[in-house]
């Protein structure tokens, strides 16, 4: 959340690289497709029942009052349908006075509506709730929840009756207590079972507050605003490493990823950068250089990331940077990275170029300028129109309610920005082509993606810092079609977490990964959807397992959800 000027890079500046992989893409795979049109997102809130509403303090002015909103999704009970859980935390006040915020969990109904069920489930006041993932920790085929809180994390075990049971005491993850932010399940040792890392923000206690306005590190632009984090110290991260029977033992340090430098640790993800099919992990660090950990093996990493090339933006300048996406918007096997930052600055999308080598390629992808002026929170990569490429959506909000009165060129609320994606590395802002449903100013955090109605065809639930989330429904092209995918482990772990998809049809192949957290706090559907345009099959279909397993079947057919689990058969499944 930190903010800093930055110098427009010229485009002469960009690698020559990218143009040639742009130009490739573009004559090899887009040219067989219709050109893209404009997508359409409809809201459907108000239809859905859902009447969740996240607490937040007029002034603002203590920055953890600011940072919270993640949103999950997974399916709770097991009926094949999405649940969503809303995370909350309270103001300051409310906390020195002993008071708590509600989290919300709304069971699906299957119609289109929600139901709350936080008090019967027993997830409604885990602690001061900042974001949640999902992972199936103890491998009994249900997903558990983990909530990141200001003082540590909760984990909750499903119980498989549609009630949690808070268990983080005896998993051990008590002994994390500082604050906590991205969490994220992955098994970084291959031993099938998952393992959880907590990146951390800032030192903060309530009992030392820093006071408002009070140093140049409290002010925005001269306006007198909360402080930090510049100013404040950091927190180390943790690594809690699955003991298999559980419980958790801490070993970050032993690992590799403590973090010694005590940066400001906002998101993190488990992903497979180098495709040498071991689970790296990116955390994103505020207004400080982003960590890539290289998995070495042996349950040792190391940190690569100005190596990489990601770990600052292409000027050289420490980014604020807080959400974050993962995708194969070019179609070459590769995961790259778009990261959302705070304004003055811009979002930054680093392309992966293979050989643990990534480049900024914001400003010649086009979605450097028109992020400029706003503070970006959740985003995703996500396929809008069924078409076989990924958009990418941001969704935004600023932290000082006191910039609309200080002229300052900036807004507290703000819209979101939808970048439809050109098919040939390039994207083009298409927000102000979309309605209100975009352009309506929000102070937005949380953003997760996944078919809460199993129509095929994706939907966002966002949540805001301030009032209602908003939930909405994109209305792909009806020509084009789609496939689902639910993936079960065996000698992986449970949740096939960071299992990929390879979707190959007769113009295209994707590649996507399941994956536990990312955004910014968030948890998308761990199902993989992926668009097929207008094929209408996939020619091949290779899942490769965590545990180095690839399984290939032929002739596909399109517009249906699949479910398997690792060697077995794939299993058409009711979309109903």
């Amino acid at each position: 959340m930190v903010w800093s000027w930055t110098v427009a890079v010229s485009l002469l500046l960009m690698q020559s690289a990218a143009l040639g992989a742009q130009k490739k893409i573009s004559g090899e795979q887009g040219s067989e497709q219709k050109p893209p049109t404009i997508p359409q997102l409809v809201d459907i809130t108000s239809s859905t029942g859902i009447h969740f509403e996240h607490l937040a303090s007029p002034d603002q002015r203590y920055i953890v009052e600011s940072m919270g909103g993640g949103v999950a999704l997974l399916d709770y009970d097991g009926d094949g349908w999405l649940d969503i859980y809303f995370t909350n935390g309270p103001s300051v006040a409310m906390a020195l006075e002993g008071k708590k915020a509600s989290s919300a969990l709304y069971r699906n109904n299957h119609d289109g509506s929600f139901t709350d069920v936080s008090s019967k489930a027993g997830v409604e006041s885990p602690c001061w709730a900042m974001g949640a993932a999902v992972g199936d920790y103890n491998n009994d085929g249900k997903p558990d929840l983990v909530v990141s809180c200001f003082g540590g994390v909760v984990l909750y075990r499903n119980n498989g009756d549609g009630t949690f049971t808070d268990v983080t005491k005896p998993s051990g993850l008590d002994k994390d207590t500082g604050w906590a932010t991205g969490v994220t399940f992955g098994d970084n040792d291959g031993d099938g079972y998952v393992d959880l890392f907590v990146p951390h923000y800032v030192d903060f206690d309530l009992k030392d507050l820093p006071t408002f306005g009070s140093r140049k590190t409290c002010q925005y632009h001269d306006v007198p605003v909360q402080c930090g984090p510049r100013g404040l110290k950091g927190y180390p991260d943790t690594l809690f490493h699955n003991n298999g029977n559980g419980t958790f033992t801490e070993v970050a340090a032993q690992a590799g990823v403590d973090d010694p430098k005590r940066f400001f640790g906002l998101g993190a993800v488990w992903s497979d950068f180098d495709n040498d099919g071991k689970p790296d992990l990116f955390v994103a660090n505020d207004g400080e250089p982003n960590y890539l950990y290289h998995n070495e093996g042996q349950s040792r990493f190391r940190e690569i990331g100005y190596e990489a090339g990601i770990a600052v933006s292409d000027d050289g300048v420490e980014q604020a940077n807080m959400g974050l996406a993962l995708g194969d918007y070019l179609h070459t096997g590769r995961m790259s990275v778009a990261i959302t930052h705070f304004s003055d600055e811009y979002a930054v999308l680093y392309r992966n170029d293979g050989n643990l080598s990534f480049s900024d390629v914001s400003h010649t992808a086009g979605i450097a300028r028109p992020t400029e002026r706003f503070v970006g929170w959740g985003d995703a990569f996500i396929d809008l129109e069924n078409s076989g490429w990924q958009d990418l959506v941001l969704v935004n909000g600023h932290v000082y309610p006191q910039v609309d009165n200080a002229k300052v060129g900036t807004a507290y609320r703000e819209p979101k920005l939808v970048f439809q994606n050109q098919r040939n590395g390039n994207f083009i802002d298409v927000s102000s082509q979309m309605g209100s449903v975009i352009t309506t100013p929000q102070v937005s955090r949380g953003l997760a993606v996944g078919d809460l109605f199993n129509r095929g065809r994706l939907d966002l639930v966002i949540e805001n810092l301030t009032g209602s989330p908003l939930i909405l429904e994109t209305r792909p092209d009806p020509s084009h079609h789609w496939v689902g995918i639910q993936l079960e482990g065996v000698a992986s772990n449970r949740m096939a977490l960071n299992a990929r998809v390879f979707v190959t049809t007769s113009t295209t192949q994707q590649m996507d990964e399941v994956r536990s957290g990312g955004s910014y706090l968030s948890q998308s559907d761990t199902r993989l959807h992926f668009g097929l345009g207008e094929a209408d099959k996939i020619e091949k279909l290779e899942i490769r397992w965590p545990d180095g397993i690839s399984q290939v079947f032929q002739n596909i057919a399109a517009d249906r959800f699949f479910y398997l689990k690792e060697g077995g058969k794939l299993i058409e499944r009711s979309q109903h």
